[in-house]
Parts: structure tokens; sequence; C-alpha cells
């Protein structure tokens, strides 16, 4: 029986894949692959996985219009509210809201949570050098705080410029992830809004393996103690990132409870998914240890999905 909870799973709304094609778009070097809720279910049962939580990936929708980045977000998001009623249980869903535009980003927030039963939201880890964590944006963190939100971070391509042969989804997304984790950190955004509940992708890009490294550049006092305390405050997804060399780094450094798993798919193809599944499967973890990256702690964030994982 499916149970897993995916909860890194993106949607691509054909009118979305249309309009980024129209503008020149890729997703950090790669082609915006084909979306169906026919092969997003297949892939489901290929990698047994009961539920997944949808979210747009990168470039999102802010293209550099205010008015046009909200209407595209409320039509993905109608979209994905769609793609849930009509698999209920099934899916669940990140709203994506149009920052930098804060107003509108409040404004669609609410609508998607409020109105369309979003089950969290989606934030690019950084837009046009602005990384979240800037005071900036504490208008949209407390808007959600009260909610108690869930906040998926999600990578973006880099603000410098590509070195050639080298696409962003490598390295540059990595270190992006892990940019909008100290910049968080050092705003204390989670100290701030205790409430929420915040998931980095790909095992959190660098932070485990450079925690203690990133650590004083996390605590506005430099205390190394104090940075470490808040890099553990995040939750971390396994999306592309169950290899034998990244998964030690990540459990010896993560609260264990707050380790979900996660496919990429369709950015990350069937086949890569089949291959990043096989290394969980062969990683020597306990079965409560098994159970809890690959369902329970997802059920935590989402209990609305334990019908589908039971």
């Amino acid at each position: 029986m499916a149970q897993r909870i995916d909860t890194h799973q993106h949607i691509v709304p054909p009118g979305y894949a249309g309009w980024l094609a129209a503008r020149g778009q890729d997703a950090g070097g790669m082609a915006t692959p084909e979306w169906s809720i026919e092969q997003a279910l297949a892939h489901m049962e290929m990698l047994g996985i009961a539920s997944a939580v949808l979210s747009l990936s990168t470039p999102g929708v802010h293209l550099g219009d205010d008015g046009e980045a909200r209407e595209r977000a409320r039509e993905v998001n109608e979209f994905a509210a769609a793609v849930v009623r009509q698999a209920p249980g099934r899916f669940g869903f990140f709203a994506t809201l149009p920052l930098p535009d804060v107003e509108g980003a409040v404004a669609e927030a609410r609508h998607a949570l409020d109105h369309l039963g979003a089950d969290g939201v989606v934030l690019l880890a950084s837009v046009r050098r602005t990384y979240l964590g800037d005071p900036l944006w504490d208008p949209l963190f407390e808007e959600l705080a009260r909610r108690g939100a869930v906040v998926f971070v999600h990578p973006s391509a880099s603000a410098t410029e590509p070195v050639p042969g080298m696409p962003a989804y490598a390295a540059d997304f990595l270190l992006d992830t892990t940019r909008a984790a100290i910049s968080m950190c050092r705003h204390g955004i989670l100290d701030r809004f205790p409430t929420l509940r915040v998931l980095l992708a790909h095992a959190g890009g660098f932070v485990p393996f450079a925690a203690e490294r990133m650590a004083q550049a996390c605590s506005p006092d430099g205390r190394q103690a104090d940075g470490l305390r808040r890099l553990r405050q995040f939750h971390y997804d396994i999306a592309v990132s169950s290899s034998p060399y990244a998964m030690p780094s990540l459990l010896a450094f993560a609260d264990p409870a707050r380790i979900t798993y996660g496919s990429d798919w369709p950015y990350a193809s069937s086949r890569n998914g089949r291959h990043f599944a096989r290394l969980l499967d062969d990683f020597p973890l306990t079965a409560p240890q098994r159970s809890a990256i690959e369902r329970d702690n997802a059920l935590a964030l989402f209990p609305r999905l334990a019908q589908a994982a039971a």
C-alpha cells in the first residue's frame, strides 16, 4: 500500500507553462516539463506515494509586473485547488504568492488559505536579490503567522551572472536555499513568528553539512549556540537528497521529527525519482525513522492528509 507523503512535488498548469514559454523562461536551466493529473498519479503509484502537496517551482509568477503577477498567482492557485477537489486526499497544495509585491502577496495568501483550502504557501528563497527574512517582507510573515501556516522555501536561480556550463540547479539552487536560511535565522523569523512551520527544500541546501561554519552568521550577536538553535528550527525535505552522503549529515544535524520525504517530480524525472527512492530504501534507517521521514512527520504538518496515508 502507498504510504509516502510527498511534501515536494510540483504542479505545472498548462496556461502557466505556455506563459513561461512565451517569455523565454526556464527553471534554472531546466526546461518546463509537461504535467497532468494522470501523470502525477502514475508517478505516485510508481514510488508508493499516498499523497502529495503540490507547489509551483521557479521562476514563480513575478517577472517584473505586479498586476500580471497577481493575476498569474490567482490562476495557478485556482488551478491547484481544482486539482485537489478532483482527487481529494491524494493532493494538497502550497499557494503561490506574487513577491516582491508584498501587498499582493498578503492578499493572495488570505484568499488561498481562507477560501481555496491551501495547505500553506511556497516562497522562493530570493527574488531579485532580496532574501526571505528581509524586514521588507515582515507584513507577509505576520499574516502567515496569524494562521500558523506552513511555509515551503524553494530555491531559485542566483541573481549573479551564471557560470557557463554550470546550470543553476546544479549548485546555485543549493546556495540560494542556504542564503535564505541564514537570512531568516539572522532576522529571527522563527523566534518572532513561532507559529510558522518553515520547510526547506533539498535538505536545506548546504545547511546540515556547513552548520557549524555558518552558525555565527545566523545569530545577530554572533553566538555559535544560538545560530545552531535557529537553524534547527527549520523542517527539511529530502527531495533529490537521499544519498548515502547527504543523509548522514542531515540526520546528524536536524531534528528527526522535522525531516520529510520529497520527490521533486516532474522537474526531477520519474527515472530520477526511482533512483533516489532506491537510495532511500537502501539507507539504514530504523523502522520508526523510516515511518517518520516517509509519512508521519508530514502528517504532523498536514493532518488532513491522514486519510490518504492510512
